[in-house]
């Protein structure tokens, strides 16, 4: 089988456990960060390791554990552009909202330069991610899908986890949201599609739609076998 020609390094930030991913394509200097987490001096660390310049930051949504390191990338790199969906927008810069102010560590993020919509393709460091409306753990939640030498890879954010769904019990979250973007949005995507979740261990959304305890096998899905 042929080496990937795709990088994804993932840089974790306690105390949520957060994936921050790295994506690039071996042999470019450039990546796109998606969710600049608690942790940023780590992520740092890992450019510099691979030898990377950010080109973008992308975020899933606007929660505090998913925007913390955003300022400290755009004071290293401040023309960096930074992306987030057009619903979570407030939240950069409003600590109730991104929920920092409630666990104890009130910070706002530098301000957007780029409000994302359905449909619309953010092309950064040789990748196009198309961007889904997937609210339900936040307003504006986005999931960011990549299509790349005939595999899909999804950036999930908080939506679906290995086992498990975001959050719904936050000011703008609701469960019944939630499960129709998943279902009507992440679970038309092929089987073998990697979702990288904000947390915790990459999955598929085949195996997420057979199995998932809170949304796997919705109406009209028929099981293998």
């Amino acid at each position: 089988m042929a080496a990937s020609t795709l990088g994804v390094e993932t840089v974790v930030s306690v105390p949520f456990d957060e994936n921050t991913f790295l994506f690039y394509l071996p042999g470019r200097e450039d990546c796109v960060v998606i969710d600049p987490g608690l942790q940023p001096q780590e992520i740092l660390k890992e450019l510099e390791r691979l030898g990377l310049t950010p080109a973008a930051i992308l975020c899933t949504h606007g929660h505090s554990d998913h925007i913390a390191g955003n300022g400290a990338m755009k004071e290293r790199w401040p023309g960096l552009p930074l992306a987030i969906g057009r619903g979570d927008e407030p939240k950069l810069s409003d600590p109730e909202q991104n929920l920092s102010a409630a666990f104890g560590f009130e910070f706002t993020s530098p301000p957007a330069d780029r409000l994302l919509d359905e449909g619309d393709v953010c092309e950064y460091a040789g990748l196009s991610f198309r961007v889904l409306d997937t609210p339900g753990h936040s307003a504006g939640h986005v999931s960011l899908v990549l299509e790349h030498e005939g595999q899909t890879h999804v950036v999930g954010g908080d939506v679906l986890f290995r086992g498990g769904i975001g959050r719904t019990d936050f000011p703008d979250g609701d469960f019944a949201t939630l499960r129709s973007s998943i279902h009507e949005k992440l679970f038309t995507l092929p089987d073998d599609a990697i979702v990288y979740p904000g947390h915790g261990p990459t999955t598929t959304i085949g195996e997420e739609r057979r199995d998932n305890p809170w949304v796997g096998a919705p109406a009209g899905y028929k099981l293998d076998g």
